[in-house]
């Protein structure tokens, strides 16, 4: 099946950021040494047109990286000219940025929505206080309430963005964080456990034994949860786990942490394995000792339910008795999937059981 949306990304790191978080080093992040221009800006977006197959419906410039509304007014209005120029033309049908939620303002929101901008993500990372202070951010989890409510006033779409496993954060605050921006009701959310990466303070605080990153699994188990509640409120997550490069990498840029090139997959397969848990004990164990069990989804949850390694076909083979699993493809739902052998043919609907595990913690 053809690809039918399409992203030109427009890395602008550390332009118009003069704040220096514990977590951040922009250029190592984007693989980008180069201050963005509109020259540079019209051959990015060049290059990636000639690529873009016909069978593309909608397509997107987004400007990432730094903090847009940071950098001089003047740059912003040329770098959105760049941009909004095919957007005039039909060519392109929207255009997206990232800033930080204390630099948005009416006059701000204004010059935005003239130069074409339609969707706006906050740098929101936590919003608990403490953990706040402990990153660095130099703003309120106040400036991310405020910022939300004034891009929805301007009839913007809103994405936030959080980290997890920051100085001071925990479960509890991650999960709470979670929750306020449920309230804020984005359009959008991206989840990023935190790494260490060469070059930021954060780096000194680790070799100095003054931070321990979450481990791999800790990630994956927070970002589950995070993954679920965020579904269940109808909240599309466009992203899990920061984008691998040449150097974002374990043993090149990045110094510890989660870090797993597949780390959203590695999310998605332990949703599957809780949903399949929950659902196999309220049967009779019975049903599958010693017998076959045959699970028919969607195709392209295949290697989701199966786990990396299939790692989930090996944990319920060994937990339920079941002599042999296997995984077909079926022209249903991605939200529903069918568990059967000889002695049982059972519907799962996976926002049921996920409902129902979420409101058991």
């Amino acid at each position: 099946m053809s690809k039918e949306y399409y992203i030109i990304p427009i890395f602008v790191p550390h332009l118009g950021c003069p704040h220096n978080c514990v977590f951040c080093n922009q250029k190592k992040i984007t693989g980008l040494s180069t201050d963005m221009t509109p020259e540079i800006a019209d051959s990015i977006i060049q290059a990636h047109l000639r690529t873009i197959p016909d069978s593309c419906k909608e397509l997107e410039i987004a400007f990432y990286g730094g903090s847009f509304t940071g950098i001089e007014i003047n740059l912003q209005k040329k770098l959105l000219g760049v941009a909004n120029n095919y957007k005039k033309q039909g060519i392109v049908h929207k255009i997206r940025l990232s800033t930080r939620p204390d630099y948005i303002d009416e006059d701000i929101l204004s010059t935005l929505k003239e130069n074409g901008v339609d969707i706006i993500e906050l740098g929101v990372q936590s919003l608990d206080e403490d953990v706040l202070k402990l990153s660095g951010r130099g703003h309120t989890r106040e400036d991310v309430f405020k910022a939300s409510e004034l891009i929805k006033k301007f009839k913007m779409e809103l994405g936030l963005q959080m980290m997890i496993g920051l100085p001071g954060d925990t479960r509890e605050k991650s999960i709470n964080t979670a929750k306020n921006i449920i309230d804020l009701n984005p359009s959008c959310v991206r989840i990023y456990p935190t790494l260490v990466v060469k070059d930021t303070y954060l780096e000194k605080m680790f070799l100095g034994g003054l931070y321990t990153p979450l481990t791999l699994e800790e990630a994956v188990d927070i970002s589950t949860d995070l993954l679920m509640q965020f579904e269940q409120n109808n909240i599309n997550v466009i992203r899990i786990g920061l984008q691998p490069t040449e150097n974002i990498t374990l043993g090149k840029d990045v110094v510890a942490g989660p870090f797993h090139p597949s780390f959203r997959q590695l999310v998605e397969s332990n949703v599957y394995k809780i949903i399949l848990e929950d659902y196999l004990d309220g049967l009779d164990k019975n049903l599958f000792v010693n017998n076959d069990l045959i699970i028919e989804i969607n195709q392209k949850e295949i290697s989701n339910i199966s786990g990396q390694n299939s790692k989930n076909i090996k944990f319920l083979k060994n937990k339920y008795g079941i002599k042999t699993l296997k995984i077909y493809k079926a022209d249903i739902s991605k939200d529903v999937f069918y568990i059967k052998n000889s002695n049982y043919c059972g519907k799962i609907n996976k926002r049921e059981v996920i409902k129902e595990h979420l409101e058991k913690k």
